[in-house]
């Protein structure tokens, strides 16, 4: 397992997104050398966690729970075959183009060892956003992306270190639950009777889901809620939450 590419984004004024002045950092590529990975700070305050890494829309983007983008080359290579055109690294928005490492079903919670020294844990999966479609030119592509639910997955970062290409992944701690990141994924977008399941990954779970989850279980129990879970199965993601 390893990170074949550190991919980082610079700011881009494009007529297709909502954010604040029509800007965007979604056109990642990858770059030579060592790059810097800090926590960022607090959602709407903080960025990226990845030095020289543009995060424009504080509002959606960025923060502690989302510092760090990882998204797997075996699975953008299945999109790159559906699509019927190449995908480079970072074509996602990715910050680490990984390789040998199955992102859908990760454990939330999950902690990864980079390199000598930077330690990351794994908070949610990706919700597509409307910039995200228009950047990738694919009809109805937040639908498409949800269905399958391959999502890559965002981090936290636990200690700051260097990463580089190349650097070996090593998985140091999978937590005693069975909340992947395709699970946390579904329960927040298409499945939401799943939402009491996702509290089993407690405190490292991104805090807006946990949020969720819990505002949920408040209102309908702990059980499945096949009512109240029904009507949300055809549900359209959130048009603008995270990219």
């Amino acid at each position: 397992m390893m990170v074949l590419t550190v991919n980082v984004g610079r700011p881009r004024r494009v007529p297709y997104t909502d954010a604040p002045g029509g800007v965007t950092g979604i056109d990642k590529r990858p770059v030579a050398g060592p790059v810097m990975v800090r926590d960022p700070g607090p959602e709407k305050a903080g960025g990226g966690g990845l030095a020289g890494d543009a995060v424009c829309d504080h509002r959606f983007h960025g923060g502690s729970d989302q510092a760090v983008y990882a998204f797997a080359r075996e699975d953008l290579d299945h999109w790159a075959a559906e699509f019927g055109r190449p995908l480079p690294n970072g074509a996602f928005g990715e910050n680490l183009t990984t390789y040998g490492v199955d992102l859908t079903h990760a454990l939330i919670g999950e902690r990864w060892r980079v390199g000598a020294d930077l330690l990351l844990e794994i908070t949610s999966g990706r919700i597509p956003c409307r910039t995200f479609q228009a950047w990738l030119g694919e009809d109805g592509w937040m639908r498409r992306f949800t269905r399958r639910g391959e999502t890559g997955a965002y981090l936290r970062v636990l200690s700051p270190g260097a990463v580089r290409a190349g650097d070996p992944i090593e998985v140091v701690h999978r937590p005693a639950h069975d909340v992947t990141v395709q699970l946390a994924f579904r329960a927040s977008t298409i499945e939401r009777h799943l939402l009491p399941r996702v509290l089993a990954a407690g405190d490292a779970l991104h805090a807006k889901e946990l949020r969720k989850a819990r505002a949920y279980v408040a209102r309908y129990g702990d059980g499945q809620a096949a009512a109240a879970g029904s009507g949300d199965a055809g549900e359209t993601p959130p048009a603008a939450v995270r990219a």
